[in-house]
């Protein structure tokens, strides 16, 4: 009898860990890319909104409360072949083989719709009213060929839905670049582009990531999740 690698299970959910899922969506993303026909994939993060709140509120027995309800919510409505992993803490990640961003949209959008609805009993007796989540939604090959990419549309779009008031779902969205060679040198150019293909990620992504960590270090990317 093969024993089961408890690395890969998250504990308190019994979801994939983030271990377990990271190596799931690898083999997946390589299957939607064989054949005669690449086929579509979505890539959904979730998170609940102001959760740190709740475990304030509440404490962390009702916080594990919640995190198992939206666990369960997102294996019911998700469907047997999707992939649902726990990312860490408050978010979850979602893989759907075989659907455009709008299908993956939609089941998303129920599954965000059907916690607001939940009702959560307290460590101590008090009734939370709904459970709310902001999630994006990311697509092969429309919004990216990697796993880096699609990560970074999705999250990109999750940024938004929080950015927007949280309580919603949004989708990833072709991102417009000002053309670089208005503002790099030939040089800084050439050593971006040797980078990009050492990493084997594109060179937009390099820049979206240097001005993430940009804001980041000035504040500008503080938003209360």
């Amino acid at each position: 009898m093969v024993k089961q690698d408890m690395s890969q299970i998250d504990e308190l959910t019994g979801l994939l860990s983030r271990k377990g899922f990271l190596e799931r969506f690898g083999e997946m993303l390589v299957k939607a890319k064989t054949g005669m026909q690449e086929t579509p994939l979505s890539l959904a993060l979730l998170d609940v909104d102001i959760f740190m709140k709740i475990n304030e509120q509440y404490g962390h027995v009702t916080g594990d409360r919640v995190l198992v309800t939206v666990a369960e919510v997102i294996q019911e409505y998700a469907g047997k072949e999707a992939l649902v992993g726990r990312y860490g803490g408050d978010e979850y990640v979602i893989v759907f083989l075989g659907e455009e961003r709008e299908q993956a949209f939609l089941k998303v959008e129920q599954i965000r719709q059907e916690l607001s609805r939940r009702e959560l009993k307290t460590a101590d007796g008090k009734t939370i009213q709904g459970i709310f989540i902001s999630g994006g939604v990311a697509s092969f090959p429309v919004d990216g060929r990697t796993e880096n990419e699609l990560f970074r549309k999705a999250d990109h779009a999750l940024y938004r839905a929080k950015a927007s008031g949280r309580k919603q779902i949004r989708l990833a969205y072709e991102e417009r670049m000002v053309p670089k060679t208005t503002h790099y040198t030939q040089i800084q150019l050439e050593r971006l582009s040797k980078l990009a293909e050492e990493k084997g990620v594109s060179e937009a992504d390099l820049l979206r990531e240097a001005m993430d960590d940009f804001l980041t270090k000035y504040g500008v990317n503080d938003i209360e999740t």
